[in-house]
């Protein structure tokens, strides 16, 4: 009997104690404050409530850790907002996929704040073939460089929603994320661009890569890239316009004529029947390639691209043509179209494009992206990937 009632005793403990635990877990309060000013020493948030204030640069030197699960959100009367990491410094956000950390604004209007900016030192190939440039994003920030290994830390599990801000001088403009001149030691997974005024990821030359990211209802293109941005190792790219959006991927590389390209496996691009682009612009096609961007592209799912004149495939210059498609330097495999939309058109009737021999292939098995969603791919409970 006394055996009968030790053991009962420790069972009835233990239970105790997991429910505690469990309660314990379930009701941490979440901290509150401000994310304001230069971060010039190693900074740690820890899960909670913020209001991002003005435009928060993370110097050189310093580092900025955010902790799952928290929201950061900016708010449209404290003017131009952003979280800006510069050259040396890094930004650190482990979310999970049950607990993202979240960028939001307070209008939940697209185009309210400028989102996440990262700077590097990777190398760039600018206008000319020049190897520095001056960021377009109203700051000025100078970037390029040789460090193709830069790392300006880790994303994982992030979502920026109702970014895009356009400069009141009509000439500068953020994106959901914009990524200038960094490098491959950056780690950047499970990322969604949500509902913004501008791109969702523009990537402005380096070599970082990206995997499992989402574009979701970004008013001009789900993905750009200029400068000569080389990273190999992407994956899982999805995209769905809605409402206003542009090109699905928009590639450019500043006129220069190079022998290095990005590569891109597993790539969905869809598009809402009745989806426009961003002030009547002829923008609609899938992929457009311009001023000499290229790239290696494989598994791509291309379905609703269905505008009049639309085009999976737009080469838009003869300077293009000759030396990226001709020469091989873009390649599209395993490429399925849905909705008849014209597989390749050009930019003017000056010239045609024929891909080399296996240089465009087309599938009918393609998959597209492969996204293992969760908490951080869901807005109010809606899955983005659809």
């Amino acid at each position: 009997m006394k055996k009968l009632f030790f053991s009962l005793s420790v069972l009835s403990l233990l239970f105790t104690s997991c429910s505690e635990e469990d309660e314990t877990a379930t009701t941490r309060t979440p901290a509150a404050g401000e994310i304001t000013g230069e971060i010039v020493t190693n900074k740690t948030y820890a899960f909670g409530n913020y209001t991002l204030v003005g435009i928060v640069r993370v110097k050189s030197g310093a580092t900025l850790t955010i902790e799952a699960g928290s929201t950061i959100t900016a708010d449209v009367s404290n003017g131009i907002d952003a979280l800006v990491v510069e050259n040396g410094g890094k930004l650190i956000i482990e979310g999970t996929t049950a607990e993202p950390v979240v960028f939001t604004h307070t209008t939940q209007i697209p185009g309210s704040w400028g989102g996440i900016i990262m700077y590097g030192d990777a190398p760039i190939v600018g206008s000319g073939g020049v190897a520095t440039a001056t960021s377009e994003d109203g700051l000025a920030i100078p970037y390029g460089g040789t460090n193709a290994l830069h790392n300006g830390g880790t994303l994982r599990n992030v979502r920026v929603e109702y970014a895009g801000k356009k400069i009141t001088d009509g000439t500068s403009e953020m994106n959901g994320f914009s990524f200038y001149s960094v490098g491959s030691g950056t780690i950047l997974e499970n990322l969604v661009a949500y509902k913004g005024a501008d791109d969702g990821f523009e990537f402005y030359g380096g070599t970082v890569s990206a995997s499992n990211i989402v574009s979701y209802g970004n008013y001009d293109d789900a993905f750009d890239w200029q400068d000569g941005w080389r990273g190999q190792n992407n994956t899982n790219w999805y995209a769905y316009q809605t409402g206003t959006g542009n090109f699905g991927m928009e590639v450019e590389a500043k006129s220069y004529n190079n022998n290095f390209w990005p590569v891109i496996t597993n790539i969905t691009l869809k598009r809402e029947a009745g989806t426009l682009t961003e002030n009547a612009s002829v923008e609609y096609d899938a992929i457009q390639f311009k001023k000499q961007g290229n790239g290696d592209f494989s598994n791509i799912l291309i379905e609703g691209y269905t505008d009049t004149n639309a085009v999976a495939v737009r080469i838009q210059d003869a300077a293009t043509n000759t030396d990226q498609v001709n020469g091989s330097k873009i390649k599209l495999t395993n490429v399925k179209i849905v909705g008849g939309t014209t597989q390749v058109g050009t930019g003017s009737s000056s010239f045609t494009s024929s891909f080399p021999s296996g240089q465009l292939t087309t599938s009918t098995t393609a998959t597209g992206a492969v996204i293992n969603s969760g908490t951080w791919s869901k807005v109010n409970g809606v899955n983005l990937v659809q």
